[in-house]
Order: structure tokens, then C-alpha cells, then sequence
């Protein structure tokens, strides 16, 4: 089958693949019709690692980054409270005073960047927690376990805090923030060292806290971990002794998978007459999120649509419960939930983010990426440039096929035209340019997310797929910029292969490896006097396509 595409007299040569070819059939699209409006939740939020992280010059540059060229609104992170942001002292005769100096730095910095906090409350200075409280990871330890008195100590801590930003702010800047109580509290003893009711008595008096300051504030929860297909979080404490079936299934994804706590969470707000106006969760597409580098939870990565069915089961919960107007915020997903996943690094990534960020469409109002940077220390530093980081942008500014997935997402525009498998053509409502994305995710891949225990070999086998479609009614010499992502454009680790892995890269390296991590294929092609435009191009496996109107 001829490679091109077709623009009057012109025959533009675009990608040359290797693979079969999956066929698809003539689409006409007339450019001038009312599409159907969306919205384009992908560049809601975006995760990182802890507040104190923030106070770095890295993370702001890259901060200031992907809020330029993705959009983010919102950034979340842990640690707002913990020991080294210095929120709480103890003073004279044991008067606790609070300190918000280095919040405050943070904030002020981010707004800056016009990028809003969706802030996470948690976790518990060490004047609040137990003695000889657990602690959750291996660098910064962050305080888990709750004495008594925490509670009521939260409570002060948390009123205090909405107080001040009320103060520092103002109310109309505060009214448009979110407050998500603790990270991950199902996950016990790591994140939550404490019964299921301990930590709905936590959300209680801080919703109360923040309601105290003004009721229009927004609070929610449980931000539990991802969904389990069995019942291991049913009780007070977890118990994994349920879980073997899951181990022992020939087919996990024929399993019925489901939202840990929530159910029994809103149960209670209700009983207790308490707000929620956002319900949050994290729908990796994994099993075993807290430690999936184990031989145990290695291998146990769900198919392509899971993150899809998991937000239509939260739509319906949340609909047939007494908070059916809530708002759902997905505030951590990735490919898998392991710092050390190979696969952060590769392209298979993008091609999963934008499937499943399209796919998604009208069932979430965000669904926040973990993370958007490498500069994260849960497990402290990485021995290695390439460490299968979170981040879609490495520790030294260099930007991953993620990053690329997500500035691509953000130039469509909010009226969907078309959409089918591995197609989405969008129309900017405000000045009627046609922005599509195409995408291969293979047919051969689709039983798993893409995961660093398979090969990349192994991930880079399947077969091409076609597009062939013509848009109309545009004006002549309406001009298209077309950007390819694939294994030789925009991918860094392939890249940094083939320098021989240099750990770490000369100054000189990393200026160069800067301009290929940012370079993809581009070319700019222009409709003929009929005012139609045609494509017809293969896409090779993993690759992400960008075809953007710019004039």
C-alpha cells in the first residue's frame, strides 16, 4: 500500500512502517459543523512528589514548563504538613504555634506560574502524630500513625491553615481551590496507620474545619488507592490474606474490579451529615499499588480499558448516592504506581496516556498524571539519568514521550468532530481551528498497560495502523502543522542509548539531548483551492500524531 498523502498535486511522504497495515475506511469530515462540546480534563491536574521538593529551582523550571506548554491547572503533592515545611512549634507551656512560611513560599511561587494547589492535607507533623509513629517512605518518612489527641489536633491544624490562605489569598482565590484529606489511607500500615473509621473521623473534623472557614470551600476524599477485585479493604484493617484469588486467576481483567472504601465512605458522610464535594481515587491500572516491585505484585497489570471501566463504576456509585453532584478527581495515575518502572522512560507511555485520556472523555473531571517530574524522593535519589521515574520530565530537564502525550492533548480544541479507535479530530470553539491526534496503541497489546517487566522489544512488535480522511469546507491554503512521535522523534531514552548510557551527561550532552527530547518529526502542508484536505498516513506501533490547523 502507497505511503502519502495526497493535497492536490502534492504527494507528501510521512511515515514508512514496517508492519501490516490495519485498513480504515474513507472518513470526510466538513470542518463547518457543530461539534460536540467536552471538556478537556487531562490538563486539570498534574501530580509531584512532596511540598518541600517545590522549593527547588529544578521543579519550578519544570513546573513553569508544562504549565506553559500542557496546561496544568492544579498541582498536588504529599508532605504539606510534614516536618520539613515547619507548619507547627511548640511554645511556651505546650501553646502550639503555627508557622506557614514555607507553604506560603510555595504557593506564592505556583500562583505565580499561574498553577493553583489542589491541596492534599497531610500528614501529621510529629507534634501530632503517635510516639514512635510509623512512617511512610524510605527518604523524608513521612509521620502516619494518629495518637488520641490527633484529631482534634488536626482539626486546629487544618482550620488554622484554610484560615490563613482565606487571609493571605482572599476568599475568591481560595473558593476556586480543592481540599483532599490525607493520600491513600486504605493502604494500611503505609499511608495510614489506623482503622478505616479512625481515618473517616479524620475526613469529619477536617471537612469541618475547612467548612468552618467558609462553607463554599470545596472538600473531599477518600483518595484511596486503586481498585481491588476482592475484599481485602472490606474491614476496619486491610487484610491480604483475600487476595490470593486474584494470584490465582487466569484472566484478571474478567475479574470485577472495584473502588476501595468509597462506597462506605459516603455511607458514613451521609449518616454524619458531612460535605463531600469531590470524591477522589487512584485508578492505577495495577494491583498491589504500594509495592508493585515485588514478585508478588509483579505481573499484575490490567488491560487498556481498566482506568475507563473503573471511572464508569465510580460514575454510577457516586450517582445512586446521596452526594450524586460530587465531582470526581482521579488524583494519581500513571502506567503503573512504581517509581522504578522502566516504562515511564518509553514511548509506549504516550501512546497509553492519550488512549486512555480520550477514551476517557465526560467521566472524570481530572485525571491527574503521577508525576510531572523526576525530582521526587520517596526512595530518595535514582542511581540513574533513566530510573523509571514518574515524571514526564527527568531530573535534568529532559523531556520523556509522556510530556509529549500531554502538551499534545493540550492543543485540541473543546468540540469533538470525530473519534474512533485511534482517531480524534477536535475544533477550537473560540476560533474554529481543527486540531486532531492520532495514535497507535497495538491491537497485539491491548490485555495489558504498558509495564517495565515486559521487554521493549517485546512492546514494539504489532501492527501499523492507517489513517485516511479529508477534512472540508476549509479555506485554500489553510495550513496544517503535523508532529510525529515515535521510537526515532521526541523519544529521549532511545536517544541517550545510543550516546552508550552516559551517567551522568556532560554539560555540553545535556544541551544537545535537550534539543532531540524536544524535536519531532514536523512537517506543514496546505489545503488546495477546493478547500479539502486529505490524509493518508500509517502509523507505526506506539506512535502519537499531532495534526494542528495554524492558520
Amino acid at each position: 500500500m502507497k505511503k502519502y498523502i495526497k493535497i492536490n498535486a502534492i504527494i507528501f511522504l510521512l511515515v514508512v512502517s514496517f508492519f501490516n497495515l490495519k485498513a480504515q475506511e474513507q472518513i470526510t469530515i466538513n470542518i463547518q459543523e457543530k461539534g460536540e462540546d467536552f471538556e478537556p480534563y487531562w490538563s486539570k491536574c498534574v501530580g509531584a512528589g512532596r511540598a518541600n521538593e517545590a522549593l527547588r529551582a529544578g521543579w519550578l523550571e519544570q513546573l513553569e514548563v508544562v504549565q506553559e506548554n500542557c496546561g496544568f491547572e492544579y498541582v498536588r503533592f504529599h508532605g504539606l504538613f510534614h516536618d520539613d515545611m515547619f507548619p507547627v512549634f511548640e511554645g511556651r507551656n505546650g501553646k502550639i504555634i503555627y508557622n506557614w512560611q514555607y507553604i506560603d513560599d510555595v504557593f506564592d511561587r505556583m500562583l505565580d506560574l499561574k498553577v493553583k494547589p489542589f491541596v492534599e492535607l497531610g500528614f501529621f507533623p510529629k507534634l501530632l502524630a503517635a510516639e514512635n509513629s510509623k512512617t511512610v517512605f524510605k527518604w523524608w518518612k513521612a509521620n502516619v500513625t494518629p495518637k488520641e489527641e490527633s484529631f482534634t489536633m488536626f482539626h486546629d491544624l487544618v482550620k488554622a491553615f484554610t484560615q490563613h490562605c482565606v487571609d493571605r489569598y482572599g476568599i475568591d482565590e481560595v473558593l476556586t481551590w480543592y481540599f483532599e484529606v490525607w493520600n491513600e489511607p486504605n493502604l494500611y500500615p503505609h499511608f495510614w496507620d489506623g482503622t478505616k473509621s479512625q481515618y473517616f473521623e479524620l475526613y469529619k473534623q477536617s471537612a469541618i474545619a475547612v467548612k468552618s472557614i467558609d462553607k463554599r470551600l470545596r472538600v473531599g476524599g477518600p483518595s484511596t488507592s486503586n481498585f481491588v477485585p476482592d475484599t481485602r479493604f472490606d474491614g476496619e484493617l486491610t487484610n491480604n490474606e483475600v487476595s490470593e484469588a486474584v494470584f490465582n486467576s487466569d484472566d484478571i481483567n474478567g475479574l470485577e474490579w472495584h473502588g476501595v472504601w468509597i462506597e462506605d465512605f459516603l455511607k458514613f458522610c451521609n449518616k454524619e451529615n458531612l460535605p463531600v464535594d469531590f470524591v477522589t481515587t487512584h485508578p492505577y491500572p495495577t494491583d498491589y499499588a504500594f509495592n508493585p516491585e515485588t514478585g508478588k505484585g509483579r505481573g499484575l497489570t490490567r488491560f487498556v480499558q481498566s482506568t475507563k471501566l473503573d471511572l464508569e463504576w465510580l460514575n454510577r456509585i457516586i450517582k445512586n448516592s446521596p452526594y450524586p453532584n460530587a465531582e470526581i478527581h482521579l488524583t494519581e495515575w500513571n502506567t503503573s504506581p512504581s517509581s522504578r518502572d522502566k516504562m515511564h522512560d518509553l514511548l509506549p507511555a504516550a501512546a497509553y496516556i492519550v488512549k486512555t485520556n480520550l477514551d476517557c472523555i465526560g467521566l472524570t473531571n481530572s485525571l491527574a498524571f503521577w508525576t510531572f517530574t523526576d525530582i521526587f524522593e520517596e526512595k530518595g535519589g535514582a542511581a540513574s539519568i533513566f530510573h523509571g521515574g514518574f515524571g514526564m520530565i527527568n531530573f535534568q530537564g529532559l523531556v520523556k514521550p509522556s510530556y509529549h502525550a500531554y502538551r499534545m492533548l493540550n492543543q485540541l480544541g473543546n468540540e469533538k468532530l470525530y473519534k474512533d479507535d485511534y482517531l480524534f479530530i477536535s475544533k477550537d470553539s473560540g476560533n474554529g481551528k481543527v486540531k486532531a491526534l492520532a495514535y497507535n496503541y497495538p491491537k497485539e497489546a491491548e490485555n495489558a498497560a504498558p509495564a517495565g517487566y515486559k521487554s521493549y522489544e517485546y512492546l514494539s512488535k504489532g501492527t501499523s495502523k492507517e489513517l485516511n480522511f479529508t477534512l472540508t469546507n476549509l479555506k485554500p491554503g489553510t495550513q496544517f502543522k503535523i508532529e510525529v512521535l515515535d521510537k526515532d522523534h521526541g523519544n529521549i531514552h532511545s536517544y541517550w542509548e545510543s550516546m552508550g548510557k552516559p551517567e551522568p551527561p556532560t554539560r555540553e550532552q545535556i544541551k544537545v539531548m535537550k534539543r532531540v527530547a524536544s524535536n519531532l518529526k514536523t512537517n506543514i502542508v496546505s489545503t488546495g483551492k477546493n478547500g479539502e484536505l486529505s490524509f493518508k498516513q500509517e502509523i507505526a506501533p506506539w506512535s502519537v500524531i499531532l495534526i494542528e490547523q495554524i492558520n
